[in-house]
């Protein structure tokens, strides 16, 4: 018999730690599964966890073990198939160290996950996002955090952990004003930021002034919040903000649903492309929401971005498309069209290839006579207006 202590070990330490790099996250729920996991064995059979070996972790037992995480831990089917997959994980990184143990290793590993129905995450409309933001006391010190905080998680779309883990030296308020955070994927995120909310960061920062390294929002101890002390914050004024505003009653807000806000937001305020959409999207809303938000038609009037700011002419207030170049494997290019009274309209947002044409101008663009028909309702000298690309 071989024991499992020595490859649980080099598990962690070796392939997890050195050859995968794995983060912290991952590092943790894997532990956590495995101390689930040696506990529930040691008390099935009788051995303490350092005498475990491959043969006690039967595919029996491991079913068994996934089972009592649903019935007596009241574990979702979801929770459950993650610690399926951190078993799994353990058990792939052994099968070819341990030939003598191929068979009860092939029988862990063929344990299927658990098929669950997704729940489609809701949003909210504008009138309970003001009911939210209103719910906070103005007049304490937590209810000015509280107000900044959830305004900046529904402008902006921040995750939990990225809103936890923010800094002052990661908040830009001049020139540009944006947060710059480090999230999900290990990627550095920009976010830019409207106005309305600069001015409550400013006058929260204002108000507690501290170091580069110091929190954006802090406890009053002053340490970062944790996960769960956000969503404690959010479901509480939920339910202060649902008295006012019964709809909020059948909802359960989350900070995640402040994300998917924030995306239905800027969809419905008429960002001009689908790509500069379609990554934030495919993130922030389930597959079942996508449908529903289109883009404007290319072959349609551009719509204006109501109170959200998202974009103007050039050398307009637009805070949102303006401030982040668009990359990939194309580059966006957004087409103007100006009139002999001077004001700019926007045509369309193509798509060109890296290589580009003559400077500041594009293939689609050159050649160009004239309106597009669908501005037919524009006096007849526009038809002597020139494109250009920015």
């Amino acid at each position: 018999m071989t024991l499992l202590a020595p490859s649980l070990q080099a598990f962690f330490t070796d392939r997890l730690m050195r050859q995968l790099q794995a983060s912290g996250h991952t590092i943790r729920s894997y532990r956590a599964t495995w101390r689930l996991l040696l506990l529930f064995a040691a008390a099935q059979t009788g051995k303490a966890p350092s005498e475990l070996n491959f043969a006690d972790l039967s595919a029996p037992l491991i079913t068994s073990f996934l089972h009592h995480l649903e019935h007596q831990r009241g574990n979702t089917a979801r929770t459950r198939n993650l610690r399926l997959a951190a078993i799994h994980s353990m058990f792939a990184y052994a099968a070819p160290q341990h030939p003598e143990h191929a068979d009860d290793i092939a029988r862990v590993l063929a344990v299927p996950g658990k098929r669950f129905r997704t729940t489609v995450v809701t949003h909210l409309s504008e009138e309970e996002i003001t009911a939210l933001l209103q719910a906070p006391d103005p007049g304490t010190w937590t209810g000015r955090r509280d107000h900044a905080l959830m305004l900046a998680a529904v402008t902006t779309g921040l995750r939990a952990g990225e809103l936890a883990g923010l800094t002052r030296a990661d908040t830009h308020l001049g020139d540009g004003p944006h947060l710059e955070c480090h999230g999900k994927g290990r990627k550095d995120r920009v976010t830019p930021l409207l106005r309305d909310t600069v001015a409550v960061l400013a006058a929260w920062l204002g108000e507690n002034p501290g170091g580069p390294g110091s929190p954006v929002f802090p406890t009053r101890r002053g340490t970062p919040m944790s996960q769960d002390a956000i969503e404690d914050c959010v479901k509480r004024h939920a339910a202060t903000a649902a008295i006012t505003c019964p709809s909020l009653t059948s909802k359960n807000v989350t900070p995640h649903v402040l994300r998917h806000s924030c995306a239905v937001r800027m969809q419905m305020g008429r960002i001009a492309s689908d790509a500069s959409f379609g990554s934030f999207r495919e993130h922030a809303l389930p597959a079942a929401q996508r449908a529903d938000l289109r883009c404007p038609r290319p072959d349609g009037p551009p719509r204006g971005c109501g109170d959200l700011g998202l974009h103007g002419p050039p050398g307009s207030d637009a805070t949102m498309m303006q401030l982040i170049p668009l990359r990939g494997p194309h580059h966006h290019c957004a087409c103007w069209h100006r009139d002999a009274s001077g004001s700019s309209r926007l045509h369309r947002v193509h798509r060109r290839r890296t290589r580009r044409a003559a400077p500041g101008r594009h293939r689609s663009c050159e050649g160009r006579a004239g309106p597009p028909p669908h501005w037919s309702r524009h006096p007849p000298d526009l038809a002597a207006s020139r494109s250009r690309c920015t």
